[in-house]
């Protein structure tokens, strides 16, 4: 029922992509992402010498022999390395499936991923950028609506809209996602258009996921209104959980603070804190309005599992 063209292009079990997030998407997640079925994506970005993210590639091929996807993110203040040294470790290691995300297409990458036979993933956030991709070769065009949390882009459109206008404007698969947390998100992306969804949030909650318990029970405890934009200030505007550093945050932006007290807030610095001690309060996380829908913290195959039979309940359900 849920075998897609992107299933088939990617030969995953679900039609499920991991979202790929800082100082989380690393090797041990993203391979119980993809033992559980889905696509396990990993964070590039994260990984500070070509020799780090070698070691985190090969720790992956260690774990499973699923398919897994390596993100190269084209945010310039994300990038440890140049573009062109992370597609290097990504061809030496025979990576398969690529995805590439930020603010413009990757225009001096993608004749690389064609040469090295890769399957290319762009994420983007609207129709010119999904258009301007498929000209460059993509075979795959994720977009995510304005629920979602980290960068939402700059036309907050949300996913009831933006997947199906995306999906008639270009002739590529479409990955869906913003707010999607159970099996009737999947239904509901699904029937928009996209032939596999992406999601992010609700996998924070799961037991591989590599954030301290503190922090997984106060977002299982966070309702749908518990979220708030950052960043507009400057252009790069995230959706996060509503704690006591978000809010700093959004008040050095109000009283018109420069960039660099703006940054000593959200500093991966203290996010990774939050996720290693558990002070909850000290970082920012991002975090999307699919929180209202997150309970409790299964491990990412009973979680695929539960989503997948709900699918399929809630399709049966409409065929009454």
């Amino acid at each position: 029922m849920f075998q897609t063209t992107i299933t088939r292009m990617l030969d995953i079990k679900y039609p499920i992509i991991g979202g790929t997030m800082m100082s989380i998407s690393k090797a041990d997640f993203v391979a119980a992402i993809s033992n559980a079925g889905g696509l396990g994506v990993l964070a590039s970005a994260i990984y500070q010498t070509t020799e780090a993210l070698g070691t985190a590639i090969d720790r992956i091929l260690e774990l499973t022999d699923k398919p897994f996807a390596v993100n190269i993110n084209l945010f310039p203040s994300m990038r440890p390395l140049n573009n062109d040294d992370y597609v290097d470790v990504l061809v030496e290691k025979g990576v398969v499936i690529v995805e590439t995300s930020g603010h413009s297409a990757p225009e001096d990458l993608c004749a690389r991923f064609k040469e090295a036979g890769m399957t290319w993933i762009h994420k983007c956030v609207g129709i010119r950028y999904a258009k301007k991709v498929e000209k460059m070769g993509a075979d795959i065009v994720t977009v995510v609506g304005y629920e979602n949390g980290g960068a939402t882009g700059k036309l907050d459109i949300g996913t009831m809209v933006l997947v199906p206008v995306i999906k008639d404007a270009i002739n590529l698969p479409v990955i869906g996602g913003g707010g999607i947390s159970d099996g009737r998100g999947v239904v509901a992306c699904m029937s928009l258009g996209a032939e596999a969804v992406i999601i992010g949030t609700r996998l924070m909650m799961t037991k591989e996921c590599p954030i301290h318990d503190n922090l997984k029970q106060a977002l299982c405890n966070a309702s749908e209104l518990d979220t708030m934009l950052i960043l507009r200030s400057i252009g790069a505007t995230h959706r996060v959980w509503n704690n006591a550093a978000a809010q700093k945050c959004l008040e050095i932006e109000k009283s018109n603070g420069d960039f660099d007290e703006v940054l000593s807030v959200v500093t991966g610095d203290k996010a990774r804190k939050m996720y290693d001690e558990g002070d909850i309060d000290v970082g920012v996380v991002s975090a999307g309005q699919g929180l209202g829908l997150i309970h409790d913290v299964p491990t990412v195959k009973e979680l695929f599992d539960r989503i997948m039979e709900e699918a399929g309940q809630t399709v049966a359900m409409l065929s009454e």
